[in-house]
């Protein structure tokens, strides 16, 4: 997992990325920071967060907070996902394929800690488009929610497979 992972009971915190923003007022600058935070259980629950606060530790702490109103369940196979996917979101792409046992988690970094933090274990990703990382984690669990099994499909469908 990424160096920014922690496990607090049973849930898998990672810290995709912080970021410092400035205002300049009459004795300097004062800075602000915000922290994207992915959080799962390793078992097909993910969700992700976005906190603002004056240090770095109360924003990521606003940040799973946040992430713990928005979890979602993800549909998987194993350690990989059913099939192919694409999750979109904004101008970022994200492509899911399913892989082979002992393939690992082929992803960049914003994808990565979405797909770990689902459980995922062999995962093929490639990201198009905008390469930012709110938008990346948004377009990959976008991707993960539109995972279905045979069964789903042939039911949606109204024929069997």
């Amino acid at each position: 997992m990424a160096s920014d992972t922690k496990e607090k009971d049973g849930w898998v915190e990672s810290v995709v990325s912080i970021r410092r923003c400035s205002a300049t007022v009459k004795g300097g600058r004062r800075f602000t920071f915000n922290a994207l935070v992915v959080i799962g259980d390793r078992q097909g629950t993910v969700g992700w967060g976005y906190g603002k606060a004056n240090e770095v530790p109360p924003s990521v702490e606003k940040g799973v907070k946040d992430a713990k109103k928005q979890l979602r369940k993800v549909l998987l196979k194993g350690g990989t996902i059913p099939h192919r996917v694409e999750g979109r979101y904004g101008a970022s792409r994200v492509v899911m394929l399913p892989a082979n046992p002992g393939t690992g988690v082929i992803a960049g970094g914003a994808v990565r800690a979405v797909v770990q933090a689902a459980g995922v274990t062999d995962i093929l990703t490639k990201s198009y488009g905008s390469t930012n990382k709110l938008n990346l984690v948004k377009a990959a669990i976008d991707g993960l929610m539109k995972l279905r099994t045979k069964e789903d499909i042939a039911r949606l469908r109204g024929v069997e497979l």
